[in-house]
């Protein structure tokens, strides 16, 4: 049972990665326009910048991450 449920959380195809990437961006814009009310001016246009930022090192990896898992599923020798 517990599987069943820990497979709801695997990231298994891109189409998932990019709606995950999505909702994360969603949050990071929330955010940041949090900090643009908050802090006005430069320093909030730096938070802001830096929550986006995030999404973007985030959303790489995952694919990254996919991309690798894909290659260890068709070539399971190679580690690298």
């Amino acid at each position: 049972m517990l599987q069943l449920i820990g497979r709801l959380f695997v990231i298994k195809t891109p189409v998932e990665a990019y709606l995950i990437i999505y909702a994360l961006a969603l949050g990071a814009v929330e955010r940041g326009s949090v900090y643009l009310h908050r802090f006005p001016g430069f320093g909030g246009k730096l938070l802001f910048l830096a929550c986006t930022g995030a999404v973007f090192m985030a959303g790489g990896k995952v694919l990254d991450c996919l991309r690798h898992e894909k290659r260890l599923a068709e070539n399971p020798e190679t580690v690298f």
